[in-house]
């Protein structure tokens, strides 16, 4: 039979049953410490510990008057912190699994890639920002940045003079600069190069 301050636990639980805040102070303050310190002991962290026995008092207290008249409630509190710690650990442990196969997802699958979203996004208006270019303007630049032809064999394809070619390049290149002013910090982050 426990006493707890020269107080038998058996009275302490009845009057704990019957809403006695005092009770249910002494046997907070009687059992916490050692709870915590047990607790402890299935790998979970000083915070961890200290919240599982709290939230163990807490139910204590809102199901107080179902608590069994009983010498002690020693054996039920261990059992309650250590099954919850049990809980715990394996809730960790299937947290961690599925964070670890969302990442793995994330990084393996491209529809899990925000730079995709971003860059096609951007694609559709860098087309229309070089869809706005005059008709000849708009041929060479894309002979040049998205076929990569060079200068001379755009000069050759299109039978213009070179110094023309690299006129409708430096064109083409100062109008998508004006035109995407708001995304160039972006397109130099996702590699697009103007």
């Amino acid at each position: 039979m426990q006493l707890i301050k020269g107080i038998q636990e058996k009275d302490i639980i009845e009057r704990l049953r019957s809403g006695d805040r005092t009770a249910f102070e002494l046997l907070f303050q009687f059992y916490y410490p050692g709870l915590v310190i047990y607790a402890t002991q299935f790998a979970v962290d000083r915070g961890q510990a200290e919240d599982i026995v709290q939230n163990m008092f807490v139910k204590l207290w809102e199901k107080r008057q179902r608590v069994q008249l009983v010498d002690s409630l020693k054996g039920y509190f261990f059992t309650s912190v250590r099954n919850s710690c049990l809980n715990s650990l394996k809730h960790q442990k299937v947290e961690s699994k599925y964070i670890g196969q969302l990442y793995e997802m994330s990084e393996k699958n491209l529809l899990y890639q925000p730079n995709l979203y971003i860059a096609s996004e951007l694609q559709d208006i860098i087309r229309q920002a070089i869809d706005e270019l005059p008709e000849r303007c708009r041929e060479v630049f894309v002979l040049s940045r998205l076929e990569q032809l060079k200068n001379d064999e755009i000069a050759e394809k299109l039978n213009l003079s070179k110094r023309t070619v690299e006129t409708h390049i430096s064109h083409a290149l100062k109008t998508l600069r004006v035109k995407l002013k708001d995304y160039l910090p972006l397109l130099i982050l996702l590699g697009f190069r103007l």
